[in-house]
């Protein structure tokens, strides 16, 4: 199914009999069971005001097609959306709905925030065919402003997006990349978390084991006016001059290649193996990735976000142990899914709120059934 109205796609849900797997381009590869309901007929900026920063876009317009509206006028989407199509070799176009309901933020997220920080406002049709807006489109109006949050990340399983508001951002004049070779991956770690917490704004902290030729490579990323960008990454080279690494510094064309590669986590792409997202403190990184017992490994936002490459079928949550944070089973093949949740299981108590949460927004279980747990219709 391909409603081309928000009224449809109501009228789609109310009348369903069984699940439906919900996706808007589909390159984030979920397997889930059910009719096919796509977003994709939803498609088209309906108010965009630069002066406002301010979006507004049915869920199913591309990705690439807001780009495009954005730089037109020197803006863009802060949150820098990683685009999963190269690494998951899947099809079709990123839509905006996809995104935010999947909360897919790249590399700024460490310094300017996530999807979810962005979104003013959503439209979205519930288990029940009830269409249902949150939100407005200036961050001033907080009315259901939790519900809006609640829509970022759980990944069409409490409604149907249609429509979202967004904040965006103007693009900064420049940007320059200070590389910082020969790092292990504690004294990686130790040199980000003092950048981070520098004065100089870091807008991107990754440590990558083969991103560029010539061995380990640590990167920090600063943006904004030239002059300024200028002035940082040389207070930054000080700041960090006793860390014992070899220091260069990429120019414009050469940071953003280079962020993009990080963002779409490019250098795994070809490689075989099940590849795992991990979320964590910082602090924890490096010793995670060595018991991990991985084939290899690299660290986005300062150590908080590991992307993790496995033996097919390997269950990494096992190898990690007891940890202050998750893991995501990002690709591997369909019966190493099946044995393996995508996500992971929550504690008891979590579980308990999100039961009940699904059973109030989608109390026939159709939505994306299974793909965040256990299908609940009913909670004690």
């Amino acid at each position: 199914m391909k409603p081309d109205s928000e009224a449809a796609l109501a009228d789609a849900i109310k009348s369903a009999k069984g699940p439906l797997a919900i996706h808007g381009g589909g390159t984030l590869g979920h397997a889930v069971e059910g009719a096919p309901l796509s977003t994709a007929g939803l498609s088209g900026i309906s108010l965009y005001e630069p002066g406002a920063l301010t979006l507004v876009a049915a869920a199913g317009t591309p990705i690439s097609q807001i780009a495009k509206a954005l730089a037109a006028e020197g803006q863009r989407l802060a949150f820098e959306p990683m685009d999963h199509r190269g690494l998951l070799g899947t099809e079709g176009e990123p839509t905006l709905g996809g995104v935010i309901a999947a909360n897919v933020s790249g590399p700024r997220r460490i310094q300017g925030g996530a999807a979810r920080d962005y979104a003013l406002g959503v439209r979205f049709v519930d288990g029940a065919g009830n269409i249902i807006k949150n939100g407005g489109r200036v961050m001033k109006n907080v009315t259901g402003y939790d519900l809006v949050k609640l829509m970022c990340g759980a990944h069409g399983t409490l409604g149907v997006l249609t429509e979202v508001a967004l904040k965006v951002l103007p693009v900064p004049e420049t940007q320059s990349t200070l590389m910082l070779r020969g790092l292990d991956d504690a004294r990686a770690v130790a040199a980000m978390s003092a950048a981070l917490a520098s004065p100089f704004e870091v807008t991107g902290a990754a440590h990558c084991a083969k991103v560029l030729e010539g061995g380990a490579v640590t990167l920090l990323r600063i943006e904004g006016f030239e002059a300024s960008v200028s002035y940082r990454i040389e207070r930054l080279k000080s700041l960090l001059k006793d860390v014992g690494a070899e220091m260069q510094v990429a120019d414009a064309e050469m940071s953003s290649w280079v962020w993009e590669s990080v963002r779409d986590a490019t250098q795994m792409a070809d490689l075989d193996g099940d590849i795992w997202r991990v979320s964590c403190k910082a602090s924890d990184a490096p010793a995670l990735a060595a018991r991990s017992g991985a084939a290899g490994w690299y660290f986005d936002w300062g150590g908080g976000r590991i992307w993790i490459r496995t033996r097919e079928g390997t269950d990494l949550r096992a190898s990690l142990g007891s940890y202050d944070g998750h893991a995501t089973l990002i690709r591997a093949s369909r019966d190493t899914k099946a044995k393996l949740p995508t996500f992971q299981p929550e504690a008891h108590g979590i579980a308990r709120l999100t039961a009940g949460l699904r059973a109030r927004f989608d109390p026939r279980g159709l939505l994306n059934p299974g793909l965040m747990g256990p299908v609940t219709r009913e909670v004690a």
